[in-house]
């Protein structure tokens, strides 16, 4: 499946949201989802992070691509998904967690360390924190 997910900065601080569904639900992860049918990437992003978040974004560059392979409890594989991660200008909205989102924050990057952060997610912060400058 193909998803997009949103790096987006404010300060030192980064738009975290919490899965409220599974697969990782309870973790916190990069604002995001599947494209669908048709979707252009760029409008993929935007539309996700606006109904997860409340915010309006635009996208930058891209920050990073990622493939999350999750087995079921037998050890077959029950997800698959390429994720197209950007970097993403805030453009404007209030945050509220919408969608199937639990939670939606700007954590202190100081303070990821302190969270349940999906796999992978901190990496793709760490490439997008190089394209911000």
């Amino acid at each position: 499946m193909l998803g997009v997910g949103a790096v987006v900065f404010r300060g030192d601080e980064v738009l975290l949201i919490e899965r409220g569904k599974p697969p990782l639900m309870g973790f916190w992860t990069l604002p995001g989802g599947l494209v669908e049918a048709g979707e252009r990437l760029e409008s993929a992003v935007v539309r996700e992070v606006l109904e997860e978040t409340g915010l309006r974004v635009a996208p930058r560059a891209i920050a990073a691509v990622f493939e999350r392979i999750m087995p079921d409890a037998e050890g077959r594989t029950e997800y698959h998904y390429v994720i197209i991660d950007y970097l993403c200008e805030l453009l404007g909205g209030t945050l509220a967690a919408a969608s199937d989102v639990a939670a939606a924050e700007w954590v202190p990057l100081a303070e990821l360390g302190r969270r349940s952060i999906a796999p992978g997610t901190p990496g793709v912060i760490r490439r997008a924190l190089g394209l911000r400058s």
